[in-house]
C-alpha cells in the first residue's frame, strides 16, 4: 500500500526538474513501485486531477477546513485519500456542507504540511508540477517497457491516462488491445489547425476537401441497432438532450455507426441560430420536448469513424468521405467540395459566410483521423482570426462595470510545462449579460485575489478575436494579441482544448515573415 507522501515527493521532484527526461525518470520510477490497485489513483493525482472530478469544495470551504497544525510523520495512504474524496463527492442533501467539511478537516489533520499543500492544489486544479499528459504517457511507456506510440494511441482512443497506465503496468502491451475503437466509448475528436486564408490552406494541402464551418455544437453519435447515443466534444453523454439526433441516426440503414459532425439550431428560413442558442439545448433535463419544438437541432456530419463492424480512423480522408456518403443521405452531410483551385475555394468560403456560418475547414484527402490531435490535416479558415484561450484572472471593473469582473487575463496553453502563457488582457466585446455571467463563474473558480484582481482556476475557455500577434517583452511568451476582444465563451470546451502558445507563435512567425 502506497503512502501519499511518496506521490507528494515525486511531484516535488518533477516540479524542481526542468528537463523532460528528468521528469519522466521521476514519474516512471514511482509508477514501478505503486501496487496495481492504486495505479489509477497515483496517475490521476500526479496529472493534477481527481478521479472523482469536481467534488463541490470551493476556496472558502477548503480554507475553513484546513487545521492550524500538520502531522509530523507521513501516515496517509493513497487509498485513504481517494476514499475520502469519493465520500466527499457522494455527500449531498441536508447538512452535506458540514459533513464534507468534517471529512476534509479530518483528512488534512492526518497530513503533513507538504501533503496539505499538495492536496489543496490538487483540489483547486492548480497542481502544476509539469506532469503533463505527454510526459505522463512517456513515463508510463518507460515504466511498462512498451513503445510510446502504443501508449499514446491507447490514450487517444480512451482519453484516460489512468486506465492506460493500469492496463500497461499490469497486463503489458497485450492489454492495450482492449483500447481499440468501441461503440459507446467516445473518441477524442480530431481538431483543426489554422490557416491564414483560403490561399494559405490550398497552398498547404494542394487538392483538398473543403467544408462549411458551422458555429454549432460538435457531436459524436454512436449507433448499435436501435441504441443511439450522442456525445459532446468533451465526451459528455447528452443523448437525453438531443432526441431528434437520436431518431435521425436510428433511422439510418447501417446497423453500426460512429459519426462525427456538427449540430445547430436553425431558424424557419434555414439560417443558423447563434452558438449560444444551440448550446441551450444541451445540459437540460427538463422541458426537452418544448425546447425541441422551439429550437430544433439539425445535424451535419462530416466524418465516419466506424460502420458495420469496420473501423475507419486509419483510412485516408478520401475513403472516409466516400464511406460517409454511402451511409448517409445528402441532407445530413456537411456541404463539401473537392478542389485545388483557390478561386473556387474562395467562392465556397463566400457561400458559407452568406449562409450565416463561420468559414470553412480544408481537409487533406490523405490524412487519417488523428484522434485527439490538432495538426495540419485539417485547417480552419475564418474571416476574423480567433483563438480559444483560457481565462487566468480578471480585474474588477470601474464606472458602469463597477461590481463586475471585467478585464480578462488571457492565456494560451503551454504543453511544455503544464501551465499557461499570458497573452494580454481585454474587456472588449463583453455585453452586460456576459459580464454578469462571467463574474459568477469566475468567482466560483477563485483561488486567490488582491485588491484589484481575482485569480481563478484555468477552466473557462473563451473564443478571442484579434487583429494581429505582436512582439511584446512584457509577457513571458514574448508576444501579445493586438486588439483582442471576446467573441463568446465556449462552454463546450475545457482548458485542454485551448490553443497552444506554439500556435500563437506560428501565427506571429507567418505574419512577420
Amino acid at each position: 500500500m502506497s503512502l501519499l507522501s511518496e506521490v507528494v515527493e515525486a511531484s516535488r521532484l518533477v516540479a524542481e526538474t526542468s528537463s523532460r527526461l528528468g521528469k519522466r525518470a521521476h514519474l516512471s520510477a514511482l509508477l514501478r513501485t505503486v501496487p496495481p490497485d492504486e495505479i489509477t489513483i497515483a496517475v490521476s493525482f500526479l496529472s493534477g486531477t481527481l478521479p472523482q472530478g469536481r467534488i463541490g469544495l470551493g476556496y472558502a470551504a477548503i480554507h475553513n477546513a484546513t487545521p492550524d497544525h500538520a502531522a509530523e510523520t507521513p501516515a496517509l495512504t493513497l487509498r485513504e485519500v481517494a476514499e475520502t474524496f469519493t465520500r466527499i463527492s457522494e455527500t449531498s442533501g441536508a447538512g452535506s456542507a458540514r459533513i464534507r467539511a468534517t471529512l476534509l478537516h479530518d483528512m488534512f489533520a492526518l497530513a503533513t504540511a507538504p501533503e496539505q499543500q499538495f492536496l489543496t492544489r490538487l483540489i483547486y486544479g492548480e497542481l502544476r508540477q509539469g506532469a503533463l499528459e505527454g510526459i505522463m504517457l512517456d513515463a508510463i511507456a518507460r515504466a511498462a517497457e512498451i513503445p510510446l506510440a502504443e501508449i499514446r494511441r491507447a490514450f487517444l482512443l480512451t482519453g484516460d491516462a489512468s486506465a492506460v497506465a493500469h492496463a500497461a503496468l499490469t497486463g503489458g502491451a497485450a492489454a492495450l488491445s482492449a483500447f481499440g475503437v468501441q461503440l459507446f466509448r467516445p473518441l477524442q475528436p480530431m481538431l483543426a489547425g489554422t490557416a491564414d486564408d483560403v490561399g494559405d490552406a490550398i497552398a498547404r494541402l494542394g487538392t483538398g476537401a473543403l467544408e462549411w464551418k458551422m458555429d454549432g455544437a460538435r457531436v459524436q453519435v454512436h449507433k448499435s441497432g436501435s441504441d443511439v447515443r450522442v456525445y459532446t466534444r468533451n465526451l459528455n453523454d447528452v443523448t437525453q438532450s438531443a432526441p431528434e439526433l437520436v431518431e435521425t441516426v436510428r433511422a439510418l440503414p447501417a446497423r453500426e455507426l460512429i459519426l462525427d459532425g456538427e449540430t445547430i439550431v436553425q431558424r424557419a428560413s434555414g439560417a443558423p441560430e447563434t452558438f449560444q442558442v444551440t448550446m441551450r439545448r444541451f445540459g437540460r433535463k427538463l422541458n426537452i420536448a418544448k425546447m425541441r419544438e422551439e429550437m430544433p437541432l439539425h445535424p451535419y456530419f462530416f466524418d465516419i469513424l466506424h460502420v458495420d463492424g469496420e473501423t475507419l480512423i486509419d483510412r485516408p480522408g478520401a475513403e472516409r468521405f466516400a464511406a460517409l456518403g454511402d451511409a448517409l443521405p445528402s441532407g445530413l452531410l456537411m456541404p463539401r467540395i473537392v478542389t485545388s483551385d483557390a478561386v473556387e475555394a474562395d467562392a465556397f468560403l463566400r457561400a458559407s459566410l452568406a449562409s450565416g456560418h463561420e468559414g470553412i475547414v480544408a481537409k487533406s484527402l490523405d490524412a487519417s483521423y488523428d484522434v485527439g490531435r490538432r495538426g495540419t490535416g485539417w485547417l480552419k479558415v475564418k474571416v476574423a482570426t480567433t483563438l480559444d484561450l483560457v481565462i487566468l484572472a480578471a480585474e474588477w471593473g470601474h464606472g458602469r462595470r463597477q461590481g463586475w469582473l471585467s478585464n480578462l487575463h488571457l492565456g494560451a496553453r503551454d504543453p511544455a510545462n503544464g501551465g499557461f502563457v499570458m497573452l494580454g488582457k481585454t474587456f472588449k466585446g463583453l455585453t452586460d449579460e456576459m459580464l454578469a455571467w462571467q463574474t459568477t463563474e469566475l468567482l466560483a473558480r477563485e483561488i486567490a485575489r488582491d485588491d484589484r484582481t481575482v485569480h481563478v482556476r484555468p477552466e473557462l475557455v473563451a473564443e478571442i478575436a484579434f487583429d494581429d500577434v505582436q512582439s511584446s517583452p512584457r509577457y513571458p511568451g514574448g508576444v501579445a494579441l493586438r486588439f483582442a476582444r471576446v467573441k463568446r465563451y465556449r462552454p463546450d470546451k475545457n482548458a485542454a482544448d485551448a490553443d497552444t502558445i506554439a500556435t500563437v507563435l506560428e501565427i506571429h512567425k507567418r505574419r512577420t515573415a
